[in-house]
């Protein structure tokens, strides 16, 4: 869990921490990377009787106040993290899901040429990359290996 202080953060925009604002809070904090869907199971696991509607109205005030930011790794739904956590972009492996931050400094040159050229100017942070991960990667390595190694033995 951060050290935010979330009801000094909301005071000072005029706003209340409420139990179901900390909930969502406390559960995006925990899941990092997490879909309405997924906020709302863990808040459902402290407070039963709140619903999608409200999940989605927290989110997009907490995101409005610049606690949560939010980013698309995917068709799904956009997933959500809290928002005084560095800045990254995401890479998500086709094979296994899984998503890495990487620091925008890596993706600076590109940004650079996109400036350049085209005169665009990207927002990075919501940047999502796919491909394979490491290890999804070694394992059709291995996989392609054995299956030439199959077919070298007929």
């Amino acid at each position: 869990m951060v050290s935010t202080d979330w009801q000094s953060d909301l005071r000072k925009r005029g706003y209340r921490l409420t139990p179901q604002r900390q909930l969502v809070l406390e559960a995006v904090d925990r899941l990092e990377h997490a879909t309405p869907d997924d906020v709302l199971t863990e808040v459902r696991k402290t407070a039963g009787s709140v619903n999608i509607s409200t999940v989605y109205r927290t989110l997009e005030l907490l995101e409005e106040l610049g606690l949560v930011s939010h980013a698309h790794l995917g068709h799904g739904s956009a997933t959500y993290h809290l928002a005084d956590r560095h800045h990254h972009m995401h890479l998500v492996c086709r094979d296994c899901t899984d998503v890495i931050e990487a620091d925008l400094s890596v993706a600076e040159p590109f940004a650079a040429v996109l400036r350049e050229q085209f005169g665009f100017t990207t927002d990075l942070k919501h940047f999502a990359i796919f491909g394979r991960c490491r290890a999804c990667t070694e394992k059709a390595a291995r996989q392609q290996d054995a299956a030439e190694a199959a077919g070298g033995e007929a």
